[in-house]
């Protein structure tokens, strides 16, 4: 028997996948088919796949030409399974040619060639095709914005409005750099995107983003939305009956890393949830207009102590150091909450510094993971008995902002929330910003 097996996503399964597993299949007689898991996906850089796992397997098997399907999950894997399985041809698109040369050590290596006008690529960005504003001052972000559009099908940034504000506003040569259509009125900007991402200031944002929401614009925005529940409310209703993709940028909850820290803890890993101590820190004396602790880093702090722990809370308290007479903000800021069996700190500066982890204890282990947590690539669980220790890795690109962004075009292509920052944990970082804005249960060092 002649043993064929070959490799892909089959993401949005398309005639050039049928055409493929036809010509592989002709090769043999038994075939072996490999579709790639989600996150071997992601470690190989395709972080756009549409469909599951299971819908991929499903459509696999749906032609009838698979003898059989494994999952691959792993670099190296090919040569495992060439050898576990007696393979005689491993043979893949033409595309990857010169890429598998290497496995002509162990069998036929046959590359087929690619059916003309069809990919997924394609199909993917056909589908999400979305032209994004940008929204505010910060250049140097928005940069970054940019430097991920690329990898993200289907997404086109194609015009900045700069907020006008009384310090920190763009200079023509920042703009120049960026590269885009510089657009002197939010209103004309919004007619000629399906998107926007915004990061303006904290007290305008609200404003920016109904009246985004008004003209049936989706809206991308930084953490906090706003500074009032109430206004977050009304923000979310607005999105809902205007059929539009309201969703908090907080990159942190989109990186591979941090679901999977979640996951361990809310599965029990590390038995009951007792404290979680997350800080973020940062010195901007340089930049003292960003001296605003809580609003720059709270967020990304409280994320994991609300999806962990939950958001109903029985007390919290601020302990605070404001910046100077002459500057106003915070500083340094903690807020420690307290649950009915738990207890938690989250800790930001602007102005101080401190190292930047997290730590989730539990009555059996703990998970920490090292500064600068909210970007990791890594963390570890950590037994009494350190011959239980496991560490994890997981790679994180461009920051998490291209995987933001794929969910962010999921999301609209889909019609639905997304469900990495549910609606609750949002309005209860909104009340949190609130609550210290209006000083309440706050004490000031």
């Amino acid at each position: 028997m002649k043993k064929v097996i070959t490799y892909g996503s089959f993401d949005l399964f398309h005639f050039g996948h049928q055409r493929l597993l036809e010509r592989a299949k002709a090769l043999g007689d038994y075939l072996i088919v490999g579709v790639t898991s989600d996150d071997y996906d992601r470690v190989r850089g395709k972080i756009n796949i549409a469909q599951s796992l299971a819908e991929r397997i499903a459509a696999v098997k749906a032609t009838g030409l698979a003898d059989m399907v494994i999952v691959e999950e792993y670099d190296g894997q090919k040569v495992d399974d060439i050898k576990k399985y007696n393979i005689d041809v491993f043979t893949i698109g033409s595309d990857w040619e010169g890429k598998f040369d290497y496995l002509n050590n162990y069998c036929k290596v046959v590359y087929l060639e690619r059916t003309k006008g069809v990919s997924s690529s394609e199909i993917r960005s056909e589908k999400r095709a979305t032209k994004l504003g940008l929204a505010g001052n910060s250049c140097s972000f928005f940069k970054k914005i940019i430097g991920e559009g690329p990898f993200v099908n289907g997404l086109s940034i194609v015009g900045i409005c700069p907020e006008k504000l009384q310090t920190s506003e763009p200079t023509t040569q920042e703009l120049k750099e960026l590269n885009l259509q510089v657009y002197k009125s939010y209103d004309t900007m919004l007619k000629n995107v399906d998107a926007v991402y915004i990061k303006t200031n904290y007290t305008s944002r609200y404003d920016y983003i109904k009246k985004a929401l008004k003209a049936g614009k989706n809206v991308l925005c930084e953490s906090p939305i706003c500074l009032d529940v109430n206004k977050c409310k009304e923000l979310f209703k607005l999105a809902k009956e205007n059929h539009c993709v309201l969703m908090e940028a907080i990159r942190t909850a989109y990186s591979t890393a941090y679901k999977r820290l979640a996951l361990l803890a809310e599965i029990g890993k590390v038995g009951d949830v007792l404290s979680i101590e997350a800080t973020c820190t940062s010195m901007q004396r340089n930049d003292p207009s960003r001296l605003a602790s809580l609003y720059e880093w709270g967020p990304n702090a409280i994320l994991p102590i609300f999806q962990i722990l939950g958001t109903k809370y029985k007390s919290k308290t601020f302990i605070t150091r404001q910046s100077s007479k002459e500057i106003k903000g915070d500083a340094f800021t903690k807020i420690n909450f307290v649950y009915e069996h738990a207890t938690a700190s989250a800790t930001v500066a602007e102005g101080a510094k401190s190292e930047g982890d997290l730590v989730i204890a539990g009555t059996k282990a703990y998970i920490y993971v090292p500064a600068p947590w909210w970007k990791t690539e890594y963390f570890e669980l950590r037994y009494e008995n350190p011959a239980y220790n496991r560490r994890y890795f997981y790679q994180l690109d461009g920051e998490g902002i291209r995987y933001e962004l794929v969910e962010f075009l999921q999301a609209i292509q889909d019609s639905k929330d997304v469900p990495r920052i549910d609606r609750n944990t949002t309005l209860a970082i909104c009340q949190t910003m609130q609550d210290f804005k209006e000083r309440k249960d706050l004490i000031e060092i």
